[in-house]
């Protein structure tokens, strides 16, 4: 990997103020020489300005020589700890999240996708932080949901049976509860998960486990994660009339590149080959490789992610696509089908 890359991958936790400083001062050496970093940067200086809100007027105004993020951080921001690339773009879309909650005070009601409004729709992000979290060793916030008769000798449920009772367990619990109480909870879950050893560590990181039926490494649960927080952040955006920024480029671009394997793999390998690319960033080949390709399919890669959260029907979805139309519904659906968000 280049020092270009390695640059772009601890961009956003440069700007949390994440990095040591060895790694800060490589970052600022490498932003006065490469302009497309430096673009990138400055993108994430009005990214994090916006979801940080105002600087705080009880800090001096120190000055930055170099002028990037500068503002960013004169903002109330709390630290962010040190993490891994892999758990970056969690660490960022939890701390989206949490500036875009006080919004919610007094709209906690608002209705906001399925049937959940704000309150149950963080309840649900708590449930599905569970999973992780119980891997590496954090206790549940939320008391266990009830267990099968261990005499019962009928199958396990499936995964999907066993998160949607779990999470209409939490939500149900946590409307016994304020919604500042919730919020309390699902932050606190999150901090606990980015102060773990593989949060910080990717050898740690490295090896795999079946978390929601998906059997990944662990640093992809993380990516998981992120873009599930991602995702119901701009849900809640969406019902209160708020703008919410997309990931920065190097997150979504590692969302991207999770989502597309996990695609490769639900496609399978005797699928019809469709070339895959989203606008202006990389491509691949979805399907099988040994036969000719049958179409080409380009999406906005947000909209790509916005398909296989849930968030757009196949049939709807904005694309560029030439050759074989069943070949590209086929790719089109089963990454709809992805989603269980």
């Amino acid at each position: 990997m280049t020092e270009h890359d390695d640059v772009r991958d601890s961009l956003a936790a440069w700007a949390f103020g994440a990095l040591e400083p060895s790694e800060d001062k490589t970052v600022r050496r490498h932003l006065a020489e490469c302009e497309t970093c430096g673009t990138e940067a400055e993108s994430l200086k009005r990214t994090i300005s916006l979801l940080d809100g105002p600087p705080s007027t009880t800090a001096p105004p120190a000055q930055d020589d170099d002028g990037v993020l500068s503002a960013a951080r004169r903002t109330r921001r709390p630290a962010t700890p040190h993490v891994a690339a892999h758990a970056t773009p969690y660490a960022a879309a939890v701390a989206g999240l949490r500036a875009l909650l006080p919004e919610a005070e007094a709209r906690w009601s608002t209705p906001v996708v399925h049937d959940w409004d704000v309150h149950a729709t963080l309840a649900h992000l708590l449930a599905a932080d569970e999973p992780l979290a119980t891997l590496l060793g954090i206790a549940p916030r939320v008391p266990p949901s009830r267990t099968a008769d261990p005499t019962d000798a009928t199958p396990p449920e499936p995964w999907q049976e066993a998160w949607n009772r779990r999470t209409a367990h939490v939500i149900d619990h946590e409307y016994g509860r304020t919604p500042q109480e919730t919020a309390a909870d699902w932050s606190a879950q999150a901090d606990a998960l980015l102060a773990t050893d593989e949060a910080r560590d990717p050898e740690r990181a490295a090896r795999a486990a079946e978390l929601m039926g998906l059997r990944l490494p662990i640093a992809d649960h993380f990516l998981v994660r992120a873009f599930e927080t991602w995702i119901h952040t701009d849900d809640i955006g969406r019902a209160l009339g708020l703008a919410v920024p997309p990931p920065p480029e190097a997150h979504l671009g590692q969302l991207i590149r999770l989502a597309v394997r996990v695609l490769g793999l639900a496609l399978g390998p005797t699928a019809p080959p469709v070339l895959f690319a989203v606008t202006g960033g990389e491509q691949w080949v979805l399907g099988s490789d040994a036969e000719p390709v049958r179409a080409e399919l380009a999406l906005d890669p947000v909209d790509f992610c916005l398909l296989v959260g849930g968030r757009y029907a196949p049939e709807e979805i904005p694309r560029g696509a030439t050759g074989d139309e069943d070949a590209v519904r086929n790719v089109l659906e089963r990454a709809a089908s992805l989603s269980w968000l």
